[in-house]
C-alpha cells in the first residue's frame, strides 16, 4: 500500500457553465449541486437545458454516465458525493466536479475513499478562504491524499464494499415500488371514485351516485362526508431546546425530529436526541408512535411521514393524532396530494406562512366505513413491508460505515 493524490489515479475538472437562458427547455438533464442526494444524483428532478447551441465536441467531456461520480464544489453542503445510479447520461453544471479514473475498474473503490468523513473533513478544511460562501477547486479535490492498494486488494474491497449498497438500493427500490401501489390504489378510489361497489364493479366508471358538495365545490361519492382535520384529529407540533443549555442535550435518550427529517415515507430511527430536562424546559412534546407528521416550513415543506416510535419534534413539524387510526394512511394520502397547494402556501418571507391553523382547516373527504377498512388493511401491510426494508437499510448502512474506515487503513482485510 501507498500514499498517492486523488489527481494522481484520476482525472478531476468542474462542470459546463450553460447560460441561464438556456435552461427549461429541451430534453438534455444537467446535474446541479441541488441534485447530489448522497449517495445518488436525484436525476428525477434534475433541470434540462437546451444543448443544441453548444458545441458537442466540447460537451462530450461534461457527461455523466451510469455509475460517475459527482462532488459539489460550492455552498453549505460542499464536499457531498453522489452517484449516478439513473442510468441515464446527463450533463455536469459549474461548481459540480466529476471523478474520472484513470482505470474504470477502479471507479468503486475510489467512491469509497472519497464517501466517508476523512474526505469531507479534509473538504471543509481546504474551502477557499477569499470567497463569500465555501469552495473548493477540483484542484484542491485532487490534492486528497488515500491509501492505494495493489490491484487485487482494491477490487476485493470495493466488491464487499459495493454488495453491501447494492443491497440498500435494491431495498430502496422496492420501497419506491410499494409506495406507488398504495397511491396508485389511493388513486384510483379515492380521486377517480372507483373504488369497488357491491358487485365489485369500479363505483364512478359504473354509474354509481355522485353528489355535489358545497364545502369542497365539486362531486363526491353518495353517503361519503366532509370533514375538517380539526374534526377527526388533535393536532400539535414540537420546539427546539436552547442549545446553549448543554444539559438540555447531552446524553438525551428522547428521540427529537426536525424537519429535514421528513423524506422517507416512515421514520425509523433518528441521531438526534434530547434530555427530559430539555423536554421540560421547552415547547418540545412527545407524540406516539403513528403520529403523521407535515414538515411546515424549511426545504421539506410540505412533506409527510409516520412516526414508528414515540419522539418529540422541533417546531417546524406539525404532529396528527387520529381518532380513527383506519384514517392514518388515508389522510396521508391526502395531505400529500395537497403537496404542491401546501409548499405555495409556504412560500414567502414569513417562515410560518404555512402553520398549524392551515392544516388543521384542510377540508377531508371522509369515505365509508368498509372502503376505509379495505384501504387500510392494503396499507397497512405495505407500511410494514416499508419499515422491515428501511430497518434493514439502516442495518446495512451502520455495516458498510463501520467496515469502510477499517478496510481502506488495513485494520481489516478481504481475504476472499
Amino acid at each position: 500500500m501507498k500514499k498517492l493524490k486523488l489527481k494522481e489515479v484520476s482525472e478531476i475538472y468542474g462542470g459546463y457553465a450553460f447560460k441561464s437562458k438556456d435552461f427549461g427547455v429541451g430534453e438534455n438533464l444537467v446535474v446541479k449541486i441541488k441534485d447530489i442526494k448522497p449517495p445518488i444524483i436525484d436525476v428525477e428532478n434534475a433541470d434540462k437545458v437546451d444543448v443544441s447551441k453548444y458545441s458537442t465536441q466540447k460537451l462530450e467531456k461534461f457527461k455523466v454516465f451510469p455509475d460517475d461520480i459527482v462532488i459539489a464544489m460550492t455552498g453549505a453542503t460542499i464536499g457531498k458525493v453522489g452517484r449516478n445510479k439513473s442510468g441515464r447520461t446527463v450533463f455536469l453544471n459549474q461548481r459540480v466536479a466529476k471523478i474520472n479514473p484513470n482505470f474504470k475498474e477502479d471507479l468503486d473503490f475510489i467512491y469509497y475513499c472519497i464517501n466517508n468523513t476523512v474526505f469531507l473533513e479534509y473538504v471543509l478544511n481546504n474551502v477557499d478562504s477569499k470567497s463569500a460562501q465555501a469552495n473548493i477547486s477540483h484542484f484542491g479535490i485532487g490534492n486528497f491524499e488515500i491509501n492505494w492498494y495493489d490491484r487485487e486488494t482494491r477490487q476485493k474491497i470495493a466488491k464487499v464494499l459495493t454488495c453491501l449498497d447494492d443491497k440498500i438500493f435494491i431495498n430502496n427500490q422496492i420501497n419506491q415500488e410499494l409506495e406507488a401501489m398504495a397511491k396508485t390504489l389511493y388513486d384510483y378510489w379515492f380521486v377517480q371514485f372507483d373504488f369497488p361497489d357491491q358487485n365489485g364493479k369500479p363505483y364512478k366508471s359504473s354509474g354509481g351516485k355522485m353528489v355535489y358538495n358545497q364545502d369542497l365545490k365539486r362531486e363526491i361519492p353518495k353517503g361519503w362526508g366532509v370533514a375538517k382535520v380539526e374534526d377527526i384529529a388533535q393536532t400539535g407540533s414540537g420546539g427546539t431546546p436552547k442549545s446553549t443549555n448543554v444539559s438540555y442535550y447531552s446524553n438525551g435518550e428522547i428521540p427529537w425530529i426536525n424537519s429535514g427529517e421528513l423524506e422517507q415515507t416512515v421514520i425509523t430511527s433518528t441521531s438526534n436526541f434530547i434530555t427530559e430536562e430539555g423536554l421540560n424546559n421547552s415547547s418540545a412534546k412527545l407524540f406516539p408512535s403513528g403520529t403523521i407528521l407535515v414538515a411546515m416550513y424549511g426545504a421539506t415543506a410540505g412533506k409527510v411521514s409516520f412516526l414508528t416510535f414515540e419522539a418529540s419534534t422541533n417546531q417546524a413539524i406539525c404532529a396528527i393524532m387520529l381518532t380513527d387510526i383506519r384514517m392514518r394512511y388515508y389522510l396521508k394520502n391526502v395531505i400529500e396530494d395537497l403537496y404542491q397547494y401546501l409548499v405555495k402556501l409556504s412560500t414567502g418571507s414569513a417562515r410560518d406562512n404555512l402553520s398549524q391553523d392551515m392544516i388543521k382547516n384542510i377540508k377531508v373527504v371522509i369515505p365509508s366505513n368498509d372502503i376505509l377498512d379495505r384501504f387500510y388493511d392494503f396499507s397497512n401491510n405495505i407500511i410494514k413491508e416499508i419499515t422491515k426494508k428501511q430497518q434493514e437499510n439502516e442495518q446495512l448502512t451502520q455495516l458498510r460505515d463501520w467496515l469502510l474506515p477499517m478496510l481502506m487503513n488495513g485494520q481489516v482485510k478481504v481475504e476472499r
